[in-house]
C-alpha cells in the first residue's frame, strides 16, 4: 500500500464525510447521533481544539483521523484521537497506518500517553487493532453504549503511554 498521510484540508471536507456518514448512520461504534447532519459531523471532526489527517492513495481519501489533547490544564499530556476508514478500505492495514501515524504524531508534538475514552467493546477490529499497538484497557463502562442491534455494551477506555 503506498499511502500518504497529511493534514487535512477544508478541500478534504466532501471525502472526509463521504468516509464519516456510513459510520454514523450504522451507529455502531462512535457515540455520535445517527441522524447527525454532515454540517454537524464535520464541525465536530474538525472542532477548532483538533488537528485532522487524511489518508490518501492514488489521490483518494480512504482514511481519517483527528488528534487532540485528551483534557486541558494537567491532563493536557495525554493525547486523545478518533479514526474512521471507508467501508470498502476496511481490512487492508488502514487502521494500522493511521494509528502509527498518530502515535508519531502525538509524541512529535509532545504528548506523554494517548487514551481513548469510549471504544465500543462489540468493536472487535478496533479493540483488537488497539491491542496490537500497545494500548491496554484502563477500564470498562457497563452498558454505556446503546448499540442498534446489540442493546446496550460495554466500551472501553483505552490508554497507552509514548
Amino acid at each position: 500500500m503506498s499511502l500518504l498521510v497529511r493534514a487535512a484540508t477544508d478541500n478534504d471536507h466532501d471525502a472526509v464525510w463521504r468516509i464519516m456518514e456510513p459510520v454514523i448512520r450504522a451507529g455502531e461504534s462512535y457515540a455520535l447521533a445517527r441522524d447527525m447532519t454532515r454540517q454537524d459531523a464535520l464541525a465536530h471532526w474538525f472542532a477548532p481544539d483538533r488537528s485532522v489527517f487524511v489518508a490518501e492513495e492514488g489521490g483518494k481519501i480512504l482514511g481519517t483521523y483527528y488528534l487532540r489533547a485528551n483534557r486541558s490544564g494537567p491532563g493536557s499530556h495525554v493525547a486523545n484521537a478518533g479514526f474512521m476508514v471507508a467501508d470498502k478500505a476496511g481490512g487492508r492495514g488502514l487502521g494500522h497506518a493511521l494509528c502509527e501515524h498518530a502515535l508519531a504524531t502525538a509524541k512529535a508534538r509532545g504528548f506523554r500517553a494517548m487514551q481513548f475514552n469510549f471504544v465500543v467493546v462489540s468493536n472487535d477490529r478496533a479493540v483488537r487493532l488497539w491491542q496490537r499497538m500497545g494500548f491496554e484497557v484502563a477500564g470498562r463502562l457497563p452498558r454505556a453504549f446503546d448499540h442498534p442491534r446489540l442493546g446496550f455494551t460495554d466500551a472501553l477506555v483505552m490508554f497507552r503511554l509514548l
